[in-house]
């Protein structure tokens, strides 16, 4: 079955190439996993932009060159205007595609989308059912799905001449549609119920490729297709070509043994080049090359991936007269290295075709501009091309949510962004800062220390949504935290490029890209972490750890100790150990919240002070709370919480969470 459908992808990846103002829904079914077509240089009037729930404040004053409230955030309902009892999400001239749905808190409103100037909606359903999987025509789980509270749909929306969007009062908040217009002239169908039976064959297997065979080459074994296998023992401060071949040909997969510690993964970098430039064109620590960083996190996704046993890339890398693949080890020791490389012949000249670039980078070409501090770039570049996706890692250790910013993509010298986002991990494909992994064909959380309080891995694979250029891109995400947070971002982006194009990045130091990223999570001083006593006895209810990363304050270990399910005057022992006799200065450091109780707390049998309302409209660490001075024996203690009861404010959940106790010597 999978060569059928290899052949068949073939057929109709040939066909798409040569039939460039035509697209069948079948050759639109097929972008879903072709990787090839990316590297076909854009038409001029090709563009891909985002209809979104994005904050309307944020402008761009023509007047005075600035930009206005360029970070506000109010990004959940934004809408086009009102029309009656009906709002307008979007609007579309065509020929175009919608390529991505996405929401984060879709309900039972109806959203309707008209196609064609037609009275009558081409959809017409609750926003919810865009994205549950079980109403046709969006059944296929491998293109819609819900990851980590982020709900998604990649079902291919065509329309020959219009688009408009328009959803009842309660359809939800925020909202993504993601689309590309074509040229005037371009012939699309128009989406309906038939065009999906008629191809539902063929969706089925986009949605196996996409959901169940992820980590094979999308595109089979091409004809003319040779792989060869290397070991390479990497000497310390030394590089070593790899590869050189000739062409017109293409690389169409690289794969890399997964035997390798964070660090080596770091300090060897591959570079390749083409066509005989000066300088590489892709850049690249190999294990944020492969999507993974930092260590070897699995996942599988489309275009890259890793395994218990390889990491893997199928981005199409085309070239004309040759390429040469290098890899330098910029640290101490010698690394081995198991690679593989496939190449196949080009089917089209190499004239017509980008070449493929991949560079990481920290905090490379920031704005100049006051007014747009707030945008960290991921890429910047000139000359015809496609943006086709990023892998971002965070380093955040002091905690809290790095990711309320905005995605803004500027092209060919926009003075707004076709393209602004509602939330950094709304673009990934996810919400509401979830911390729990998750794998796609497009889009993954392959790491996530300590519920955001530490390192996290997030990519994005734009394939149907690439973004095309004619003459220069940029593309930012908004970074709300400073450097001194310390919150650190670095960036793998993956784009293509024609060969006149300029590609601005050079090569980073190890000393930039190394070391800073090691996850140590804050511990207060003098703590004892309430997590790792031991529960004497609890008389109702339960306890657990719970990753506090998150919610505002300083965690110690990045936990507390979650008493839930208990009712007043319910009790809580928990057993601590002191290691030598003295006298103590006590102190305590627990959490509020709106469903949080008044909590009395006692040591050994005696009472320490009053009780503590833990009531506050969100979640927040009390700070340390002075418990005066105790003569302590070595050996072991206990101390008793007991739920006197709750705010009247407070949502009653009655619920107790205790960071850490600090007893400091007092000499």
């Amino acid at each position: 079955m999978k060569k059928l459908i290899s052949i068949f992808a073939l057929v109709t990846a040939i066909c798409s190439i040569s039939s460039a103002d035509t697209y069948t829904y079948s050759q639109l079914i097929d972008r879903l996993t072709n990787l090839e077509t990316l590297a076909t240089l854009p038409q001029d009037g090709e563009k891909c932009a985002q209809w979104s729930s994005w904050d309307r404040d944020s402008k761009y004053d023509a007047t005075t060159g600035k930009y206005v409230a360029w970070d506000a955030n109010g990004d959940n309902a934004g809408i086009i205007r009102t029309e009656g009892d009906l709002l307008v999400l979007g609007e579309i001239t065509g020929p175009g595609v919608i390529w991505r749905t996405w929401s984060a808190a879709p309900t039972d409103g109806r959203v309707m989308i008209y196609l064609d100037g037609s009275s009558t909606p081409a959809i017409d359903m609750p926003f919810k059912d865009y994205f549950n999987s079980g109403r046709l025509p969006f059944n296929y789980p491998g293109l819609v799905h819900e990851v980590s509270q982020g709900w998604n749909n990649y079902i291919p929306i065509p329309f020959a001449k219009s688009c408009k969007i328009v959803a009842e009062k309660n359809w939800g908040n925020y909202y993504h549609f993601t689309y590309t217009s074509y040229p005037a002239g371009t012939v699309l169908p128009t989406f309906s119920m038939d065009l999906l039976r008629q191809n539902r064959t063929q969706l089925k297997q986009a949605d196996l490729a996409l959901r169940a065979n992820r980590g094979d080459d999308p595109a089979g074994v091409r004809p003319g297709s040779v792989t060869k296998n290397l070991n390479i023992n990497l000497p310390s401060k030394k590089s070593v070509t790899a590869l050189r071949l000739t062409g017109p040909q293409a690389i169409t997969a690289i794969k890399m043994g997964t035997q390798l510690t964070a660090q080596q993964l770091r300090q060897v970098v591959m570079r390749i080049k083409w066509d005989g430039e000066a300088s590489p064109s892709v850049w690249c620590p190999i294990g944020d090359f492969f999507g993974s960083a930092p260590g070897v996190n699995t996942y599988r996704s489309l275009p890259l991936g890793v395994t218990d046993d390889e990491m893997y890339c199928y981005w199409y890398m085309p070239f004309d007269k040759s390429a040469v693949i290098e890899f330098s080890n910029d640290g101490k020791g010698a690394v081995p290295l198991s690679l593989s490389f496939t190449t196949a012949p080009l089917r089209q000249g190499a004239q017509n075709l980008a070449r493929f670039h991949a560079k990481w980078h920290r905090d490379a070409f920031l704005p100049s501009e006051p007014e747009r501090q707030i945008d960290w770039p991921i890429l910047k570049t000139t000359g015809s091309g496609r943006f086709v996706g990023v892998a971002l890692n965070i380093y955040n250790p002091g905690g809290g949510w790095w990711g309320e910013g905005d995605e803004k993509f500027w092209v060919d010298g926009e003075k707004f962004p076709s393209t602004i986002g509602t939330g950094s991990e709304d673009y990934f494909g996810y919400a509401w800062c979830n911390p729990a992994l998750f794998q796609h064909a497009y889009h993954n959380q392959t790491l996530n220390q300590n519920s955001n309080a530490g390192n996290v891995s997030v990519n994005r694979w734009q394939i149907t949504d690439n973004v095309p250029f004619l003459t220069q891109f940029e593309a930012d995400i908004e970074k709300y935290f400073p450097n001194s947070n310390p919150t650190l971002y670095s960036s793998v982006a993956y784009w293509y490029l024609s060969p006149k194009g300029v590609d601005p990045y050079g090569p980073t130091s190890l000393a930039d890209r190394t070391g800073y990223y090691k996850y140590e999570p804050y511990k207060a001083p003098w703590a004892i972490e309430a997590e790792s006593m031991r529960v004497v006895s609890v008389s109702g209810g339960q306890t657990s750890a719970q990753a506090m990363g998150t919610f505002a304050g300083k965690w110690s270990n990045g936990t507390q100790l979650w008493w839930t399910g208990a009712k007043p005057s319910d009790s809580l022992v928990l057993e601590f150990n002191v290691a030598q006799t003295g006298t103590y200065q006590l102190g305590i450091q627990l959490a509020k919240a709106v469903d949080y109780g008044i909590v009395e707390l006692s040591l050994d049998g005696k009472p320490l002070g009053a009780p503590i309302d833990l009531y506050h409209e969100g979640v927040i660490a009390t700070g340390l709370i002075p418990m005066g001075s105790h003569r302590l024996d070595k050996g072991k203690h206990q101390l008793t919480a007991r739920i006197a009861g709750a705010s009247e404010k407070a949502v009653k959940g009655y619920m107790v969470g205790l960071d850490y106790i600090s007893l400091k010597p007092v000499k």
